[in-house]
């Protein structure tokens, strides 16, 4: 059984991103955390969460086909964070519901770089199942 802890993180596809970043930074009070200019990505920090925006015609959000719309997804996906992460546990019982998994890689997210695995709703939402994140590398004393 997964056990949802929390939401990690959203990501919005935009026609204007620096509209967009005005609204959420100026009106919602979050703070710019990380901007990937090359990916198409702005990280911005909702409190314990994170709020992505990427623009339609970035790397990232041109993924996602037609810009929001009547014809086209805004939200790229959405992310829940589970605690334990077990992917011998979730793949099989994500399976046996008839869910088809993706490939578990570390993906950044509000708490950090940790494993992740995408799936699809029954509805084509895309669903990201986030895990806690990876204890930074120690280096070895000299």
């Amino acid at each position: 059984m997964i056990k949802i802890r929390d939401i990690d993180h959203l990501v919005l596809r935009v026609h204007d991103l620096e509209n967009m970043i005005s609204f959420y930074s100026g009106v919602l009070g979050c703070l710019v955390e990380r901007r990937d200019d090359a990916l198409g990505l702005v990280q911005l920090r909702a409190g314990r969460s994170m709020i992505d925006l990427v623009p339609v015609t970035g790397k990232l959000g041109s993924a996602g086909g037609a810009g929001p719309g009547t014809e086209g997804r805004n939200l790229d996906h959405f992310c829940v964070r589970i605690d334990p992460f077990d992917e011998e546990v979730i793949r099989p019982y994500l399976e046996s519901c008839g869910v088809n998994v993706g490939k578990v890689e570390s993906r950044v997210g509000a708490e950090g770089n940790g494993p992740s695995v995408y799936i699809t709703d029954p509805e084509g939402n895309t669903v990201e199942l986030k895990g806690p994140p990876t204890p930074p590398a120690t280096s070895p004393a000299r």
